[in-house]
């Protein structure tokens, strides 16, 4: 009955209940004389079920073929044809390697360039040891086998990961062409913007809405997690509020039917943040911070204030209530909205970047034109950083009154 239930489960279930096993049976290794026949029953089967001679046939047939037909799609192997085959083959051996080694990075070409000559001469040499009847397969011999089948599975491997890198980056392209990176030009306003995912996608998001009657809504949001996920959110979200402004919804209305939209429709174990604001023309703002980090506003004087105030981020409560709250920006004046990417990118010693630093970027910067501080305070972000990677996307949106 516990091997037949066990059939039944998916397989990373089967997974995770064989490696549980194995744990028991070392902790119990001293209290009983050998395994039990439920775990080899679970073990053989986790490497025997669903395995078929066809599928065999299918990976060492049409997926070794589509493989290298994958990697030499661009190489033209039609000039070789007319060389004797002692030419032909070599050269095409030849222009393949180049063709697997141009799709890798730099240091990873080094590697692929080392291993692939030292893999032919080992099997050279296998060769000619079987050619003189040497007997039996050695060590070496055995290790050579497992070292060129390990070769062509995690060429195969390479061959689906760069599959989907070519997916990612259309994914990104779209992804780009949907967000507003232009800003926008009005008379007495200026907004500009920069993002950079830590992924190839990202799940931060920023738009600019014509509102009419010389009105803006500047948004800013951030999915949780990153990569192909939050991308496919981020694009929900941003179809979803454009929908509700067009629907003639604003300030809090929005949010909260925009929450309710995205408790519905999104994992439980996701969440939104998200800041909205309409801007009018004449300066007056509006805004609705859905547990996203407070923008700052730069007076022209140089005095630096944080814009809170809010609820909840979205996503989590059907029925959460958004206050919207004001405040106004004069001649001069800058707004800065910015993801968690900022202020959390953090240092080799595990030092976040911080808002305290952040303040002291937009404030030593506040003359600098829009352009020059997204640039800036991004490699600020980045020099913090040093070696260590940034771990999230990272969004910045400058809203400048200049008259």
């Amino acid at each position: 009955m516990r091997a037949r239930t066990f059939l039944t489960m998916d397989p990373r279930q089967r997974f995770e209940d064989v490696a549980e096993s194995m744990g028991r049976s070392r902790r119990a290794a001293r209290e009983r004389p050998a395994l039990d026949e439920g775990y080899w029953a679970s073990l053989r089967d986790l490497f025997t079920r669903d395995v078929t001679a066809g599928q065999f046939r299918d990976l060492f047939e049409y997926e070794t073929r589509d493989t290298v037909r994958f990697f030499t799609r661009d190489v033209d192997f039609a000039p070789l044809q007319k060389l004797p085959w002692y030419r032909r083959y070599p050269r095409t051996l030849w222009r393949g390697f180049l063709a697997i080694a141009y799709r890798l990075s730099p240091p990873r070409r080094v590697l692929f360039a080392a291993s692939v000559p030292l893999l032919v001469i080992g099997w050279i040499a296998f060769l000619g040891r079987a050619a003189e009847h040497s007997g039996p397969m050695q060590g070496l011999d055995i290790t050579l086998v497992a070292a060129t089948l390990l070769f062509v599975l995690l060429t195969m491997e390479l061959r689906d990961k760069l599959t989907l890198k070519g997916d990612l980056e259309i994914a990104r392209q779209i992804q780009f062409g949907l967000l507003p990176f232009e800003g926008m030009e009005r008379d007495g306003w200026r907004v500009r913007a920069s993002m950079r995912p830590a992924n190839t996608v990202g799940g931060d998001y920023f738009d600019l809405v014509d509102l009419g009657d010389g009105g803006v809504a500047v948004v800013v949001g951030d999915v949780a997690g990153k990569g192909m996920p939050a991308a496919l959110l981020m694009a929900l979200l941003q179809g979803s509020l454009r929908t509700l402004v067009t629907a003639g919804l604003r300030g809090e209305a929005l949010v909260a039917k925009l929450n309710a939209h995205l408790c519905a429709n999104i994992p439980p174990n996701r969440l939104v943040t998200l800041f909205y604001a309409e801007i009018a023309a004449d300066g007056r703002i509006v805004f609705v911070n859905a547990g996203h980090n407070p923008p700052r506003l730069v007076r022209a004087a140089g005095t630096l204030e944080t814009l809170h105030g809010g609820g909840v981020a979205l996503g989590i409560l059907p029925d959460g209530t958004y206050e919207p709250c004001a405040t106004s920006l004069g001649p001069g004046d800058r707004l800065v909205l910015y993801t968690d990417g900022i202020t959390e990118a953090a240092n080799p010693r595990d030092e976040e970047f911080g808002e305290a630093r952040l303040d002291a970027v937009l404030t030593a910067r506040r003359s600098d034109p829009a352009e020059t501080l997204l640039e800036g305070l991004t490699s600020e972000v980045l020099g913090f950083c040093g070696a260590a990677r940034p771990g999230d996307d990272m969004t910045l949106v400058v809203v400048d009154r200049t008259a």
